[in-house]
């Protein structure tokens, strides 16, 4: 299992961009740390999670 913002899912063996697709996340407004390190965005496609991996996902809102 993989802990994703706190929740454990079953994404081990699958990748980054994988799991922000299928949450529906725009790769181009979220910044993605795992196992306390950033993801460049270049790498999420590569990024393959596994068990035990901590993902902390962050979402970019705009406002004024």
């Amino acid at each position: 299992m993989v802990r994703i913002n706190g929740a454990e899912v079953n994404m081990a063996g699958r990748t980054l961009e994988e799991y922000l697709n299928e949450q529906g996340y725009d790769a181009r407004r979220v910044a993605v740390e795992r196992n306390d390190e950033i993801v460049p965005k270049a790498q999420y496609g590569e990024t393959i999670l596994k068990d035990g991996d901590t993902v902390e996902v962050v979402s970019f809102v705009g406002g004024g």
